[in-house]
């Protein structure tokens, strides 16, 4: 008995009492409706009442630690995909690191692209070293306060953008 109340969906408030089991227990009943038919009377019952859909980002004021939550995700996602994609070319590439070192230097780009490039690779991961030691001062309890947030905030930002024109500069 117990097994057919744990496959079928129970319908509140419909409680008996059978005096064989000694207790009151829920009736099972199955639903009448699929999940697609309740999402199209969800969605038909907004459309008759006017409703928007959910306003998602567009309701909120973005903040620094909103951005900076984003930016952390985006360069940690950013960082393992450049990694392992990075792995597997060295993998299956044919050759070997000086012969595609020297393909790079032989395109002759210029030096500000070349900068550039040089400051795309160095950004995120000074950022999201910067930004985790950040989260790990936050995970022993300490800078929750609103203004050491936004005082973080920018130190971390800051401190990513001289060491990656540091970085740079050494290069």
């Amino acid at each position: 008995m117990t097994s057919v109340i744990f496959r079928t969906f129970t319908r509140k408030g419909t409680c008996l009492f059978r005096p064989q089991f000694g207790s009151l227990y829920r009736h099972a009943v199955p639903m009448g409706t699929t999940a697609n038919e309740e999402m199209n009377t969800y969605w038909a019952k907004n459309n008759k009442l006017n409703r928007p859909m959910s306003p998602h980002l567009t309701i909120y004021k973005w903040s620094l630690p909103m951005m900076m939550s984003i930016t952390h995700r985006g360069t940690g996602v950013g960082l393992s995909g450049g990694i392992s994609a990075f792995a597997l070319l060295a993998l299956v590439l044919p050759g070997n690191y000086p012969y595609y070192l020297d393909l790079i230097h032989s395109l002759s780009v210029g030096p500000a692209l070349l900068s550039l490039a040089k400051f795309g690779i160095a950004f995120p991961v000074s950022y999201h070293t910067l930004n985790g030691i950040r989260h790990l001062f936050w995970d022993s309890g300490k800078g929750f306060k609103i203004p050491e947030v936004y005082r973080s905030g920018y130190v971390v930002i800051v401190l990513s953008i001289l060491t990656s024109i540091a970085a740079i500069a050494y290069m």
